[in-house]
């Protein structure tokens, strides 16, 4: 069939509007997660036209990320609550952290003119077998900071504290702990207690609140809200697993009876197939916006491998409605949010928030070492040893000293990284490194847990160098997985890890063009089976021996590739 002029232009002017609208669609909508990478348990405020969110940063330092955004979409990291060595040394622990331990459910909150942010710092005592508990507060004028030093409130059991301000001047703790007589094993329950902050104290009487709404089963995460004269009690409950789910319940009075939704839970995955985009959600927050309009943000794992993720436990926004109950209970119809109200399910697409705003969302990270101070993007596990490294000792590289501590449960080696963002990436990163010691290696590394890791490192054996590939796996001896002697090694080194395809290609180059593939592996061994997502970074160590070796880096370039 031929076409005319005519037809031509019908086809032209019909491809041209269907290309505009869907320019327009992609401008109207924005993506979730809206902090990628393993930004877990979202707390959300707000400040005149200003949103902030902390996160939970377990063992590592700095702890307590803390994003910025105008329009609920956007985030900027800006700095830490935790950013300090002097602040994590005696009763904020950080230094020899057991895995899985350290910072756990922050809340973040504004109250004439400074900002509060409550958590938990969870340490296991080696000498005395036990497990603290160690509830803080830290303040600050500046998001940014600098942060106060880590008001302990003594006293106070459990985990994932709130703080709520009341209207009447009153300054409330909302915690987590376990029962003294629990109905059965993994019983919660949420307490109140007045808070003295002018003296860092719990005062008066202890209220016990609410055991949650289906059973119970790790009630935590509690946030108080207070709406049209009601307090509303918000908590998670389920575990951090598949059955993790948000209850509600209403009171008009804080120290309670409360009420629970009948339409509980009102945020979960449980319904969905285990195959969803996302599940485990919960462990979330709400916040008001200027227009009266509320959104939540909460936690969420995508299903990228093996109905898991590398990138662990993340940042989304839900859009939340009000309705008031069809009938009335004691002569009061109830006011509840309904979540994500189209669709009862948290969505990869989303309109945006505000009009005449688009999602830049930022899902790669490159680092020059321009700069005289370290990216915010960058972390370590622990609280890093003195003179790790230098910005200072060769300008515009990063230097990396070698220590004789290698990678291994609660210790601090010469380990950095940052957030993996994406499951698919390419990264890369320059290295000069010309070591004396013998058994001297540096490298990058994609990490998970102190017996999760990979490295990627050049490796001194007496006058040779070879490109070697380390597997740590838990329950297993450190595998090395290849190793090659590299014949013309001459200081330089670039390495290129790439994934795709549920695979990993680890490569290296000592010209910087010409790449010769090392090994192919499965994408899988370094999922997130805890509570912290993988990291991608850089690692020197001289295995045991004193040493004066460093590695010079002179950039890190990594790409994440969103799939749709």
């Amino acid at each position: 069939m031929k076409l005319n002029n005519m037809d031509f232009r019908v086809i032209l002017i019909c491809c041209s509007l269907f290309i505009t609208s869907q320019l327009i669609s992609q401008q109207k909508s924005f993506i979730n997660p809206i902090i990628p990478g393993g930004y877990p348990d979202p707390s959300i405020c707000k400040v005149n036209d200003v949103f902030y969110i902390v996160n939970s940063s377990f063992e590592y330092y700095p702890g307590l990320p803390i994003h910025k955004s105008t329009d609920l979409i956007n985030w900027e990291l800006i700095g830490y609550g935790l950013h300090r060595v002097d602040q994590c040394n005696d009763d904020v622990n950080l230094v020899d952290i057991q895995s899985n331990g350290g910072i756990h459910a922050p809340t973040i909150r504004y109250n004439k003119g400074v900002f509060y942010i409550i958590t938990t710092n969870v340490y296991y005592n080696k000498d005395s077998k036990t497990t603290d508990f160690v509830n803080f507060i830290i303040t600050a004028e500046n998001p940014e900071g600098p942060w106060s030093d880590p008001h302990v409130l003594e006293g106070a059991p459990g985990i994932d504290p709130d703080i709520f301000f009341d209207d009447d001047g009153k300054v409330w703790y909302v915690g987590t702990h376990s029962p003294e007589k629990p109905n059965f094993p993994g019983e919660g329950e949420i307490w109140l207690q007045e808070i003295d902050i002018e003296n860092w104290k719990l005062t008066g009487e202890r209220h016990f609140l609410w055991r949650g709404a289906c059973g119970g089963v790790w009630a935590e995460g509690p946030h108080i809200y207070k709406r049209n004269g009601w307090y509303y009690l918000m908590i998670a409950e389920g575990g951090t697993s598949y059955n993790h789910a948000m209850m509600i319940a209403i009171s008009d009075s804080i120290k309670g009876e409360y009420i629970p939704n009948e339409r509980n839970p009102i945020l979960s995955s449980r319904h969905l197939s285990y195959d969803n985009w996302v599940h485990s959600t919960g462990h979330a927050d709400l916040i008001e916006l200027d227009d009266g309009r509320w959104y939540m943000v909460a936690l969420g794992i995508r299903g990228d491998e093996e109905r898991s993720s590398n990138m662990g436990r993340e940042t989304h926004l839900i859009p939340v409605k009000w309705e008031k109950e069809p009938f009335e209970w004691k002569d009061i119809k109830y006011e509840w949010p309904v979540i994500s109200p189209k669709t009862g399910k948290v969505e990869r697409f989303n309109s945006v928030p505000f009009i005449d705003t688009s999602q830049k969302r930022n899902v790669s990270f490159v680092d020059n070492f321009d700069h005289p101070i370290l990216n915010h993007a960058w972390n370590f596990r622990r609280v890093p040893t003195k003179n790790m490294y230098s910005l200072y000792s060769n300008k515009g590289n990063l230097r990396l000293f070698t220590n004789p501590n290698m990678i291994k449960e609660r210790g601090r080696t010469s380990l950095i990284g940052f957030r993996q963002t994406e499951s698919d990436f390419l990264y890369e990163a320059k290295m000069n490194f010309s070591p004396k010691t013998d058994k001297s290696e540096a490298g990058v590394s994609l990490f998970q847990k102190d017996d999760n890791y990979f490295t990627l490192t050049v490796v001194k054996e007496k006058k040779d160098y070879s490109i070697q590939l380390k597997l740590a796996e838990p329950n297993s001896e450190v595998q090395i997985l290849e190793t090659q002697v590299i014949s013309n090694y001459d200081k330089e080194i670039t390495f290129k890890v790439k994934s795709e395809n549920h695979s990993y290609s680890f490569y290296y180059s000592t010209n910087g063009i010409e790449f010769s593939l090392l090994k192919e592996t499965k994408a899988n061994h370094i999922l997130s089976k805890g509570y912290t997502g993988a990291y991608l970074g850089i690692y020197a160590t001289s295995n045991g021996k004193k040493s004066n070796d460093y590695a010079d880096f002179d950039w890190v370039n990594y790409k994440g590739f969103q799939k749709f």
